[in-house]
């Protein structure tokens, strides 16, 4: 990665930092910038890890859990396991996100690495269902919870983190490499279960060989622990603590709410449109292009995996680019293509030819990297240092949970309702418009120091 900027090193209760001369601005460390970045983007790559192994091992997990002898069954139960873990993030991010604005940001994000870790390892762990019956189903959902319920605090303090050491005029470059890590994870999950797959034998792979992905977690959690463990609070929770002289009054989750319910509204129309064009591509139309369009399944998993590697290579010249014309300009156009680009995309997917299929997929690709590079430096910035990480976890989660993970099953719904098959590119454009309202009510942040915070500038 680049070098960069970063706060100096400072403890949790010392005041940040100041550069000579101006003792209303904190100077920021390049090295210290890039362990914090390092650390934040991990955790987010081991969670998408999770979702691209999860996903593409479907079909293995409802045989060992749920052995019902019925596909569609035992699918639609590892799904449904699958999807428990959306119910219980809105309330992860009440818990750990006012804790994040009372205790600070570093230990909460050791904590839900710790809880992700665990969830994840243990699911490797599980007796299957033939070992102990019922019981394996039960513990595989009461996994998924944990993971959920840490996920719940893992995004919005990782963003917060990244943008509170970042200095001012290289926040978006930074905030990138938090997709960064989300696509790596996920291209490493999907990409090992191939493998897999392609090595071992269906017996083996049902007996044991599932259990190897998620076993990986744990190695992986450790080596994020570590990291964050080095780190020291940011400058601006720092700076924040020192100015309340004593331990900061706790803020009632109520004023996180009502008192920033404009942002709040920002925030969740503009989570919106991001994770509904996210979980779409990533998540819904590897199952369009096999289910709706009998797409050949290793092709379409191929397709996706390029598609997301070509979205890493242009990721962090994204957020650069966000530094130079800011967030809103990125995200309209971002939200613009899709009004527009949409329905012309899915009609080239649905010709079928992997020519066409790769050409739709990649505009799709691109025009979500407007998203992925600007979101992680542009939804803290709506949010002052006080309640940033309390508010914007309830916003995004609440955000996520209602229309991001219920994506792929609305998208579903729809086609079957009304038979149409472009339902998909009608609900990206459906969420583009609202995406739009929002990037328009919304202020520009690039090159600015965040909200209660003093300006930043590397050193």
């Amino acid at each position: 990665m680049p070098t960069a900027t970063v706060v100096t090193s400072q403890s949790p209760t010392s005041p940040a930092p100041l550069s000579q001369g101006a003792p209303d601005v904190t100077t920021v460390d390049p090295a210290l910038v890039k362990r914090a970045v390092k650390a934040a983007a991990l955790g987010n790559a081991m969670e998408w890890f999770d979702f691209g192994v999860y996903s593409y091992i479907a079909v293995t997990l409802g045989k060992v859990f749920f052995p019902s002898g019925n596909p569609t069954t035992q699918l639609l139960s590892t799904f449904g396991a699958f999807a428990a873990a959306f119910l219980v993030r809105p309330l992860g991010g009440m818990v750990f996100g006012p804790l994040g604005d009372r205790v600070g940001r570093q230990k909460v994000l050791a904590v839900t690495m710790i809880m992700m870790a665990a969830g994840t390892f243990a699911i490797g762990l599980i007796p299957s269902y033939a070992t102990i019956g019922v019981g394996a189903p039960i513990l595989l959902l009461a996994a998924r919870l944990v993971q959920g319920f840490s996920t719940g605090g893992e995004y919005a303090g990782a963003s917060t983190f990244i943008a509170e050491y970042a200095p001012d005029k290289r926040r978006g470059f930074f905030g990138s490499w938090l997709e960064f890590g989300t696509l790596a994870g996920y291209i490493g999950g999907a990409g090992l279960v191939t493998l897999m797959t392609a090595l071992l034998s269906s017996a083996d792979l049902q007996s044991w060989g599932w259990r190897i992905p998620f076993l990986i977690a744990g190695p992986m959690g450790i080596i994020g622990l570590y990291l964050r463990m080095r780190l020291e609070e940011t400058p601006a929770f720092a700076a924040e603590v020192e100015k309340a002289e004593a331990d900061r009054p706790k803020v009632p989750l109520r004023e996180m709410i009502t008192g920033q319910w404009r942002a709040l509204l920002l925030c969740v129309g503009l989570v919106l449109v991001f994770n509904v064009t996210d979980y779409m591509l990533l998540s819904y139309m590897p199952s369009y292009l096999t289910g709706e369009l009998r797409y050949d399944e290793t092709h379409g998993l191929l397709v996706v995996l390029g598609v997301m590697a070509l979205m890493m290579v242009v990721q962090p010249f994204a957020g650069a680019l966000t530094d130079r014309v800011g967030r809103r300009p990125v995200i309209a156009a971002g939200c613009a293509g899709f009004l527009l680009l949409s329905v012309p995309a899915l009609l080239l997917i649905r010709q079928g030819s992997l020519l066409a299929v790769a050409l739709g997929m990649g505009a799709l690709g691109l025009l979500l990297v407007c998203f992925t590079a600007a979101m992680p430096s542009a939804l803290p910035a709506l949010f002052p240092t006080r309640v940033r990480y309390g508010s914007l976890s309830i916003g995004f989660n609440v955000s996520v949970s209602l229309f991001g993970g219920t994506t792929p099953l609305v998208v579903t719904a729809l086609i079957g309702a009304t038979g149409n098959m472009m339902m998909p590119a009608y609900y990206m454009m459906a969420a583009a418009v609202i995406g739009g309202a929002a990037v328009w009510f919304m202020t520009e942040s690039a090159g600015r120091p965040l909200p209660g915070s003093a300006p930043a500038v590397e050193r």
